[in-house]
């Protein structure tokens, strides 16, 4: 049960970049995760490879990098990663680890591992050639005699190294494609924000479009309503007088047919007035006024919108000048 617990406090205490065991200082990031202050500093170095130079000048600046464990993005001042705080209670809990357990991270893994050929035989080296881990006496006498071989530890730490250093890469390339994704993003949100602008100021224009047809043709209904009721005021005046003229007749003849009917010479020549004469007025009065021909036309109000609509149908937009 100790040594579970002490498995589980070292998984605690290792760095996401490193692989290893926190180193002095531990920087602790705004996000509460913790980060060895070199492996920090090579994150924040590779994610702004411009900071040393910016840095050195006479208004430095700060700069950001992403978070390993949890991807938030930490921004520094002019400081850089020595702007950071440091986990005093990580590195106190470090040094209790190590004085407690007096061996290296996953010393007792490294003490279990012999080799399959000669049992009592600790793997120690490495082959270069066959790239695995062998024992001295595999190199003596066994399968690796003839192959080039170093110390486990030396390759053990390079390796380690390469592998820190190219999560280092990885961590940064996160970070500029991540950027990368945000500035798209950005681009999207401003495409869309433009296209309804654009998609706003193009209705505004055709509605003005719009406005100028109906004020004219308003204008010009009202012209052919104008001349259609001048000339229907005209023809109804006629009609009337022509009305008039034709009832005043009828009476005239409705009285003559009376006056023929008497029979007495004396009463027909007491009647008021003189019919022949009043007959013969009549017949005369004038009656010539009437509208000349095509009067009732109005086709003199057609248009011819033809060119206006293929007009329309050329609108397109402007280009850059």
């Amino acid at each position: 049960a100790e040594a579970r617990s002490m498995e589980s406090l070292e998984k605690q205490l290792i760095c996401p970049i490193c692989l290893e065991m926190f180193s002095k200082p531990v920087v602790i990031l705004p996000c509460q995760h913790n980060l060895c202050r070199k492996c920090a500093n090579d994150v924040f170095q590779a994610s702004n490879p411009l900071w040393q130079s910016r840095g050195s000048s006479a208004v430095p600046s700060g700069g950001r990098f992403r978070c390993p464990s949890c991807r938030h993005e930490v921004v520094l001042d002019r400081h850089g990663v020595y702007g950071l705080q440091r986990n005093l209670l990580v590195e106190n809990i470090i040094d209790i680890y190590k004085q407690e357990s007096a061996r290296p991270l996953h010393a007792k893994a490294e003490q279990h591992l012999m080799c399959e050929e000669h049992e009592d035989e600790r793997i120690n080296i490495y082959c270069l050639r066959c790239e695995a881990p062998t024992c001295s006496l595999c190199k003596v006498f066994g399968a690796h005699k003839d192959c080039e071989v170093a110390p486990l530890p030396a390759v053990y730490q390079r390796q380690k190294s390469e592998l820190s250093d190219g999560i280092a890469m990885l961590v940064a390339g996160n970070d500029r494609i991540q950027a990368i994704i945000t500035q798209m993003e950005e681009i999207c949100h401003t495409i869309e924000e433009n296209g309804r602008r654009q998609k706003q100021h193009v209705g505004l224009r055709f509605d003005a479009l719009y406005g100028i047809l109906e004020e004219r043709k308003k204008e010009l209904l009202q012209s052919i309503a104008a001349e259609q009721e001048a000339k229907l005021q005209r023809v109804r005046g006629l009609i009337r007088q022509y009305g008039d003229h034709l009832e005043a007749s009828s009476k005239l003849v409705e009285s003559a047919i009376q006056a023929m009917e008497e029979p007495q010479m004396a009463v027909y020549l007491q009647l008021p007035g003189c019919l022949p004469c009043r007959i013969t007025d009549m017949s005369k009065a004038s009656m010539s006024s009437r509208p000349e021909p095509g009067y009732e036309n109005m086709d003199h109000f057609s248009i011819n919108v033809d060119y206006v609509a293929e007009m329309l149908r050329t609108i397109e937009f402007q280009t850059g000048a």
